[in-house]
Parts: structure tokens; sequence; C-alpha cells
């Protein structure tokens, strides 16, 4: 055990989350043949096997399984000693990993980024864009520092900061445009097209129309808003898109926009930390610089509105 390594650690835990040598590869930054030769001078150290290696997938075995929850743990415990580190300054400091939900990526990232590099110029910012389950189980393993992500996330492992309550709108095809607004019982008769099963628009929109999640349906799901907006645009059917995203993801589309009656479908954004977390203080001013980002993005939406015909 003598040669056990902490680099080899965190090469098995890639390997054993991506199931694939090629992905591992890739996220930790070297070449498969590398990665390969690490895993089996690990196994050889262990004396034991680690992965059930077959023609089709990468599995973990018995004591891959037992191997990987401690490693984990052992990687988190070093973690935590570099952010107690890091605590210890005023200010934050160099590598900042924030997981990011779809839906709000493209659109509020571009502000949150230009206005943390200029509040905060020492800090080397790293973005992980996935579904909120996958980003809540990476910020519990401390492979994120934090999270921007739809509330409540409900797990009282986490810190839930709210940043900005947005509304939904209604995307149609442009000649429905002067069409009087679908109420929810409308909309349930409707062709509405969806994200796909895993994010949390899709269960929100759901939601607001009143249909069970687990409901069969006719319709089209989609793996991005920019798909359903141009599905909805060749006339297929209509579908739900946040606010911030109305500027990016109509302007070369043929639809058009239109606001529900109060009390209209929204979402509430926030920012996610673990309470354990020694960055916590830290952590607390990034989130008043994403509010501050939020608001100034939320000034210039209404703007738009108001000088819209």
């Amino acid at each position: 055990m003598s040669h056990l390594t902490l680099k080899q650690l965190r090469y098995f835990t890639t390997l054993a989350r991506h199931g694939h040598f090629g992905r591992a590869a890739e996220a930790c930054a070297i070449s498969q043949p590398a990665l390969s030769m690490q895993i089996k001078e690990l196994e050889e150290t262990l004396g034991t096997a680690l992965f059930e290696r077959t023609s089709r997938k990468l599995r973990l075995t018995g004591f891959g399984e037992i191997f990987e929850e401690r490693a984990r743990a052992i990687l988190r415990d070093v973690d935590a000693l570099g952010d107690l580190a890091r605590a210890s300054h005023d200010r934050l400091v160099g590598r900042l990993r924030i997981g990011i939900i779809p839906t709000i990526a493209p659109y509020l990232l571009p502000r949150i980024i230009a206005d943390l590099t200029g509040a905060f110029p020492g800090l080397d910012i790293q973005v992980r864009e996935t579904m909120t389950p996958k980003l809540a189980q990476e910020l519990s393993d401390g492979l994120l520092d934090t999270a921007i992500v739809a509330l409540p996330v409900s797990d009282p492992a986490f810190v839930e900061v709210p940043i900005l309550t947005e509304t939904f709108v209604l995307v149609r095809h442009l000649e429905q445009a002067e069409q009087p607004v679908p109420d929810r019982d409308k909309l349930r008769e409707m062709r509405l097209l969806l994200l796909e099963e895993g994010h949390c628009f899709r269960d929100q929109a759901l939601s607001f129309c009143s249909i069970p999640s687990g409901r069969p349906r006719e319709g089209l799901d989609g793996s991005s808003l920019s798909t359903l907006v141009q599905m909805v645009g060749a006339g297929i059917g209509v579908t739900f898109i946040p606010e911030m995203a109305v500027a990016v993801e109509t302007r070369s589309a043929r639809v058009s926009i239109a606001r529900f009656d109060d009390p209209q479908p929204s979402r509430t954004i926030g920012m996610i930390w673990r309470r354990s977390n020694p960055l916590a203080a830290q952590l607390d001013d990034i989130a008043q610089t994403f509010l501050k980002a939020a608001r100034g993005w939320q000034d210039i939406s209404a703007a738009n509105h108001a000088t819209a015909p």
C-alpha cells in the first residue's frame, strides 16, 4: 500500500463515475493509455481487481464498490483541508467549481462570469453544466463548490440562497400571435413540447398545466430549449421557456411570445452549497455578486418589456 497515491484515487473515482475510459481520460486531462496504466498500477498495488471489463461495459467489482466509497471520503477530506486553508483568506481566490443547469447556463452565465471575474480577480472559474440530480450528487461528493439551480432542492445538507424569480412564457407559432392566451385546460388539449425527463423545468411546466409527470403524453421531448423553440417555429406545437431565454431563443424562429394571466408560472433560481463547506462565508459573497447580476438582468428585461410594442 506504500505506493497508493491521491492521483490514482482521483483517476479511479473519475473512471467509476463515467464508466468509460475515454470519457474519464478526457475529464482527467490525460491520455486513455495513461489512465489505463494508472488504474492497472492501482489494482496491482491493492492486489485485486477494481473493475470488471467486458466488451460492452465497465463496472465496479464488489471490492471496487467498497473501495470507491472510501476513496471518495478520503478525497473529500483532502479537498476540505484545501478549502479550510482558502477560507483563512478574506476573499476567495484560486479554483471555484460552479455547477449550473442547462436552462440557466446559456442565458445568465455570461453576465455572472463577467461580474465574478471583475469582483474576484483571483478566481479560476470552472463550470459544469448538467441537470440538478447530478449537480446535487457532485456537490455532495465534493466535486463542486457550489451550484446554480431551481429552488427548492430540499436537501438539509445544502444551504439555499435565492437569487431571482422569473416567469415562464408561452411560445407559439407566429401565425397564432393574435389568438387568446390558452388557460390550463386548453393547454392540456394542445401539443405541448417539453424538455426530456430529468430536467426540473419540464416538471415545473407539467405542474403548471396540472399534468401528472408520469402520464403518457403525445408530443416531443427535446434536449434543449433551442430545439423546442425551433420545432414550434416549424408549426409542430407550443412550448414554455423561462423569461431569461426569450431574447436568445426567439430571435431566429418564426414564433410569438404570450404571457399568462396571474398567477403566472414561475421559478426561483438560487445558489446552493454544502453546509459543511469551510468556504461558506466566501460563497455567500459570491451569492451576493450573483444577486446583483440577476437584478441587472431583470432591470434590462423590464425596460425591454416597457418599450415593446
